[in-house]
């Protein structure tokens, strides 16, 4: 018990490091379950109570946890899967299975938990009331570490989610930042780390750029509301409604896009969101784990291919206010599906530029091969 206490108390501690993606918030309901209701996270904001959200629950949690563990068995149909997801991007991509699960359309039974925050999933998927979870890259890494190796990523489910928002039709590269100001959220987080290695790649030495940091990404809105002229950066969907809000203003830069223009060769991407596994639940429920991986997948597709549809269920779900907002923010979401060799090299080309920043931002190492599930 106090060694279960004292790794969730570090995990709480490490969460200041992730980077979360941003919704509305609301309630939903799902397959025999209730997401949970509270203030959605912004970019680079953290809460400090899934320490004490754990110590509370976690005799009664660890129960539940094994007693789910003898009841199921290492097949696909009639096993029960527990996920968590945080309200945007990386729940958008679930709405799809969201639905087919509440109406019964799934081999497995899902039960679904959205949170506003990203230590609420960590507490839970450390305690056992969580099988598998989609949480900020980092956030995954600093688990495994703190669990030492009891957590697994199974899949890239976000990529990129940061853009550059502006009125002024100058800036298209990162050199064009150059002599500017700069309103974003996430100091000393992973939108920081990302900012400043892709200006020191593009050759912005220190000084070049003044970083001007909010605690939320609705101030950012709201200095660029007053002044179009200023440059934000705004994780989606913020990105999307501002622009919607004000006319003049457009994403003027992709900061994935821009990522990628560095990576052509090493195959690393900038990986928002990532989907975790209970290392034990995959040893006992392999095939429904890799059922969940397709049904996954199937469900991201559907935002592509009927977006307007999608669109609705997102907004019903609570995920986003609006379908307007969603409709218009999911292509810009970088909702994905990424598993087995492409993910490694992904994920770990990411982690190691992060950890290269600011090692406690992935937990103070890399993760070891067996993080990444290679089914």
């Amino acid at each position: 018990m106090k060694k279960q206490l004292s790794v969730l108390t570090a995990i709480a501690a490490a969460a200041a490091f992730a980077v979360t993606g941003c919704g509305a918030s609301g309630k939903t309901e799902t397959a025999a379950a209730q997401t949970s209701e509270a203030k959605p996270s912004l970019a680079g904001e953290t809460s400090k109570e899934a320490a004490e959200a754990g110590s509370s629950s976690s005799e009664q949690t660890a129960e539940n946890a094994s007693q789910s563990s003898d009841a199921v068995s290492d097949k696909t149909e009639g096993t029960t899967v527990r996920i968590g997801s945080l309200k945007g991007p990386t729940s958008m991509g679930l709405a799809y299975l969201m639905d087919e699960a509440k109406n019964g359309e799934t081999a497995n039974t899902y039960e679904f938990t959205m949170a506003g925050k990203a230590d609420e999933l960590v507490g839970n998927i450390a305690n056992g009331s969580l099988d598998i979870a989609l949480v900020p890259a980092n956030v995954a890494s600093v688990l495994y570490s703190k669990t030492q190796g009891q957590v697994k990523v199974i899949d890239i489910n976000t990529l990129g989610v940061l853009y550059v928002v502006s009125a002024d039709d100058s800036i298209s590269t990162m050199a064009d930042l150059k002599g500017k100001t700069v309103y974003m959220t996430g100091k000393g987080t992973t939108p920081e780390y990302t900012m400043n290695y892709l200006m020191e790649e593009n050759g912005l030495a220190a000084g070049d750029v003044t970083l001007d940091f909010k605690s939320e990404a609705t101030e950012v809105a709201s200095i660029l509301k007053e002044d179009p002229s200023a440059v934000g950066v705004l994780p989606q969907p913020f990105a999307t409604a501002a622009c919607i809000q004000n006319p003049d203003l457009k994403t003027v830069m992709d900061l994935t896009e821009q990522w990628d223009l560095l990576n052509k060769e090493s195959g690393s991407r900038m990986v928002t969101g990532v989907t975790i596994v209970r290392s034990s639940f995959l040893e006992e429920n392999k095939a429904a784990v890799d059922q969940f991986l397709a049904d996954h997948a199937e469900s991201t597709s559907y935002t592509s291919k009927e977006p307007e549809k999608a669109a609705e269920l997102v907004a019903n779900l609570g995920i986003v206010e609006k379908a307007p907002i969603a409709l218009k923010a999911m292509p810009s979401c970088n909702l994905t599906c990424i598993t087995g060799d492409e993910m490694k090299q992904a994920l770990s080309g990411y982690l190691s530029v992060l950890a290269k920043q600011d090692a406690k931002s992935v937990g103070g190492t890399l993760p070891a091969d067996d993080f990444y599930y290679l089914p």
